[in-house]
């Protein structure tokens, strides 16, 4: 049985861990590997290093630290298939899905080249007589990272990339139910160039996690997950003095206006509500038709396209749409939030309950789900079900479909289609959700903009990529200089004006 190991001061160390925990292949449920659950003690161990490794790595000038991501991101693109097959063998997704979540990480990465300039402070020449002032963005120190299951290519590079361009180290504390490619990529910064110490990757569960948190060493944390622990880590790393950004749940809406070209958006809802086996943070979970008529003919539409959804195995290449949930117990929970729908009254218009793959009948897949006339009191709309599950609720007027939206705790991601320009501009400036998209189903922006959600869908002042990552994981410091000519006799009792 492989066992993982962590990634310290530039090499494979094995853990000190006593305890692991399975690393499954979804598509057979076989058990593949076992990840170590770090002590407190190895967790502030590694830190440590981190912290001894940084200030030589901050004083390198940020052009130098650029040229690193040049050979990182030569190197991703070079290890693309490498990757992404490890990626789907713990994650289950299809390997045209995994090699879009390196690409996404990736484009990061590219981003990251420009740090010479995103890194540029600001100067004022004689802000007063003989005085100028400048300001400087400089690292935080060390960042910690705690990434999910669900992308362990690209959140990952959305969290160490910008850290590390910006002078900090950084001590990654992946999903231990997917916990090889962040290790991979760990390799790979190092042969690019990175010094040992500035990643570190260190495998665990809440242990590991509290040992993060309650470090004086590390100045930031970054977190991706469900909204109850995005909660927890947010109110004790700020409790904790640290800088916070979590990220949270989402049940995200798609509205679709009785104007909407109707197979485009039985499609765009299909790759949206489905791809991943639903198990994306932006994805599509609930369809918002306006209108009976609307409704009706999205449901014909729909219906025949989501029963002729083909799941399987990675292995089985493009024939595959979307593969097995990451493990048995989200499996159990789907078809518990299913059962709860139809309970609750919901119509089961297609219904993956008794969906069975020969030769893979203990692998974890879930068959697709349609659901029609759904109501917002049942908890397969309240909740985030993470599975391959797509709700259906009827709106008589536009004003009660975004209503359904606004009024939902989540706020990550939404989406409406429509041809009407003035209907679209409207919804994209009143809608109170963090990522909106225009006849676009999933609108993850790209690596230059930021990418983050409103509500319980995500907490703290900054988003993720773009210049926000780069203003969490610096701080800065304003310089007033003056030089002797510019002196005059006497003390000076009044606050400076600098006239």
């Amino acid at each position: 049985m492989q066992e993982i190991s962590n990634f310290v001061n530039g090499q494979m160390t094995k853990s000190a861990a006593t305890r692991f925990s399975d690393v499954f292949n979804p598509a057979t449920g076989e058990v593949q590997a076992q990840c170590p659950l770090a002590t407190t003690a190895e967790v502030d161990d590694i830190i440590a290093k981190a912290a001894e490794a940084q200030p030589k790595w901050a004083a390198m000038n940020p052009q130098r630290r650029a040229r690193v991501f040049m050979k990182f991101v030569d190197l991703l693109n070079q290890n693309m298939d490498k990757l992404a097959e490890a990626l789907s063998r713990e994650h289950g997704k299809t390997l045209p899905d995994a090699k879009g979540d390196v690409q996404r990480g990736l484009e990061v990465a590219e981003f990251c080249i420009g740090a010479p300039h995103l890194l540029k402070g600001e100067f004022t020449d004689s802000a007063g007589t003989g005085i100028d002032m400048y300001s400087m963005k400089q690292p935080l120190g060390v960042s910690a990272g705690i990434t999910p299951f669900n992308f362990p290519a690209m959140i990952p590079m959305w969290m160490f990339a910008p850290a590390i361009a910006c002078g900090n180290a950084f001590v990654l504390k992946p999903s231990e139910r997917a916990p090889t490619v962040p290790l991979m990529l760990a390799e790979l910064m190092s042969e690019a160039g990175l010094p040992d110490g500035v990643l570190q990757v260190v495998n665990g569960d809440k242990e590991a996690v509290d040992a993060l948190l309650h470090n004086d060493t590390i100045q930031s944390i970054g977190f991706v997950g469900s909204t109850p622990i995005a909660e927890y880590i947010y109110a004790t790393g700020c409790a904790n003095g640290k800088r916070v950004q979590c990220f949270g749940g989402a049940k995200n809406h798609m509205i679709i206006m009785p104007d909407a070209d109707m197979n485009q958006a039985a499609d765009a809802l299909l790759g949206a509500g489905y791809g991943a086996a639903g198990e994306r943070c932006m994805a599509i979970s609930v369809a918002v038709p306006v209108g009976e008529d609307t409704a009706d003919r999205l449901i014909e539409k729909l219906a025949p396209k989501v029963e002729a959804l083909k799941v399987g195995p990675y292995t089985s290449g493009a024939d595959v749409d979307y593969g097995p949930v990451v493990t048995n117990a989200a499996k159990d929970n789907i078809l518990s939030l299913v059962q709860s729908g139809v309970d609750a009254g919901a119509k089961l218009v297609v219904d993956g309950r008794n969906f069975n793959l020969q030769g893979y009948e203990d692998g974890f897949f879930v068959g697709p789900h349609l659901f029609d006339h759904v109501t917002p009191d049942m908890d397969i709309y309240t909740k985030e079900i993470f599975g391959p599950v797509l709700c259906t609720v009827r709106a008589k007027t536009y004003e009660e479909a975004i209503g359904y939206a606004m009024d939902h705790e989540y706020g990550n991601g939404t989406a409406i289609f429509t041809r009407d320009g003035d209907t679209a501009r409207d919804f994209a400036n009143r809608i109170n959700i963090g990522m909106v998209g225009v006849n676009v189903p999933i609108p993850v922006p790209l690596a230059y903009h930021s990418f983050g959600g409103w509500k319980k869908s995500a907490f703290g002042d900054l988003n993720q990529h773009g210049t926000d990552s780069f203003k969490f994981y610096t701080r800065t410091k304003t310089v007033t200089s003056r030089w002797p000519s510019g002196l005059k006799d006497g003390g000076e009792f009044s606050i400076p004006t600098m006239d």
